[in-house]
């Protein structure tokens, strides 16, 4: 709990909320999304609880998330005062929901700009109901697609997933989405070893996941490119993907 206690501190929201799911959602200049998102999410037949990260968008998003938490009383809310990063985004959001007096019992990680489909969110859940510690919604396993992606990407995904897989002896076939379901089991153990700031956020739970013995499944799910937004892909963070990829290698010679 400790680990969590600062973030608690700064939630915005019913800090008494109790629901069986924890979905993240980091944002970024999400205004023309987030409104329609939430109401989605809201009208699936889930016990959700929404948490929005958001990094000071200039844009109105932290605002129009305010409004709506007085028709959502499982609306919570958590402004950064920068853009500082995927990785960091997604551990203050496992830190605050494990925070909480009632601790949910699966936390959900999405993106906010519909690449992915919010219906695809019950089918994740059910998984975990097998026992499984973390569910990744695949593009690349049996039935998984993306849309929208140009030849170039597509190279650059397949890649950094050949790669991740071979440094880290991985027999899954996506280890980089984003879209995911965990088990708070598996947070309250782990949480203390993610300190990615960016993408690799991804790589590292995987990595603690097979390190540990926790159970992981993939399922597949249509990832459509960028339908609304922007992509938020830049160099620095693909460079921060493959230097931690490098120093895992490192750590393992040296181990």
């Amino acid at each position: 709990m400790s680990e969590g206690a600062p973030m608690f501190c700064q939630l915005r929201g019913n800090l008494e909320v109790n629901s069986k799911i924890g979905v993240i959602l980091p944002t970024y200049c999400e205004a023309q999304n987030i409104e329609r998102l939430i109401a989605e999410i809201e009208d699936l037949p889930l016990n959700t609880s929404i948490l929005v990260i958001d990094d000071s968008s200039p844009d109105g998003t932290a605002e129009t998330v305010q409004k709506l938490q007085e028709k959502y009383p499982n609306l919570l809310l958590l402004v950064r005062p920068q853009k500082s990063g995927l990785g960091s985004a997604i551990t203050d959001g496992f830190r605050a929901y494990l925070s909480l007096k009632t601790v949910p019992e699966f936390v959900v990680t999405m993106d906010a700009d519909y690449s992915h489909n919010p219906k695809d969110l019950p089918r994740l859940v059910s998984n975990m109901s097998s026992g499984c510690d973390l569910v990744i919604g695949s593009r690349y396993c049996k039935g998984g697609k993306t849309q929208g992606w140009s030849f170039t990407r597509k190279i650059i995904s397949r890649g950094a997933n050949a790669i991740a897989r071979g440094v880290l002896g991985l027999k899954l076939h996506d280890c980089t989405s984003g879209f995911r379901c965990y088990s708070t089991r598996f947070l309250q153990q782990t949480i203390s070893y993610l300190h990615s700031q960016t993408y690799d956020i991804q790589i590292e739970t995987v990595k603690q996941a097979h390190s540990q013995g926790f159970r992981v499944e993939e399922v597949p799910i249509l990832f459509v490119n960028r339908k609304m937004g922007k992509s938020k892909l830049s160099l620095r963070e693909i460079e921060n993907y493959v230097s931690y990829l490098f120093k895992t290698v490192a750590f393992r010679k040296n181990s």
